[in-house]
């Protein structure tokens, strides 16, 4: 797990394979992030993509732990903060069989990690052995818009 701010982007370029992180970033670097409409779009193919959502924050309990075999995310803040939860996948506890469509797995919560409260202009990165869990109100419910950007580790 990475956690990070805008202005440190480019130190990322060079992580991963074939390239991909550096498509990453520079998606991240010269997209109008702010004006990006919701929904998907390809950066290069199935290897990097990015999924652009907005929704309102809501309580920790409600928020789930999940994690990628395939795919590491790059999870940017967009407008609003939200807090983003890390524990290993390791000392997580399955709650849901690994689902290969949307190369995902949910955990429960019964460990509480460390919280990273991500506001507008940073980001955490969540590798394939990184549990996440984002979505969680900082106090009380807010609107979120962030960029999920997914890399092929495989």
């Amino acid at each position: 797990m990475i956690y990070d701010s805008y202005e440190n982007l480019d130190f990322y370029k060079n992580l991963g394979i074939g390239g991909r992180y550096k498509k990453a970033v520079e998606f991240l670097q010269t997209t109008d992030l702010e004006n990006l409409a919701p929904g998907k779009y390809e950066i290069d193919g199935k290897d990097v993509f990015a999924n652009v959502v907005e929704y309102e924050t809501i309580p920790w309990e409600d928020a789930k732990y999940e994690a990628h075999k395939n795919y590491t995310d790059i999870q940017y803040v967009i407008t609003g903060e939200e807090i983003m939860s890390y524990a290993p996948v390791k000392v997580l506890t399955e709650k849901t069989e690994y689902d290969s469509v949307k190369d995902a797995v949910y955990f429960t919560n019964d460990v509480h990690g460390i919280d990273l409260l991500t506001k507008a202009g940073c980001y955490a990165i969540f590798n394939p052995w990184d549990g996440h869990k984002p979505k969680a109100m900082n106090g009380t419910p807010a609107p979120v818009k962030k960029v999920i950007v997914k890399i092929n580790e495989k």
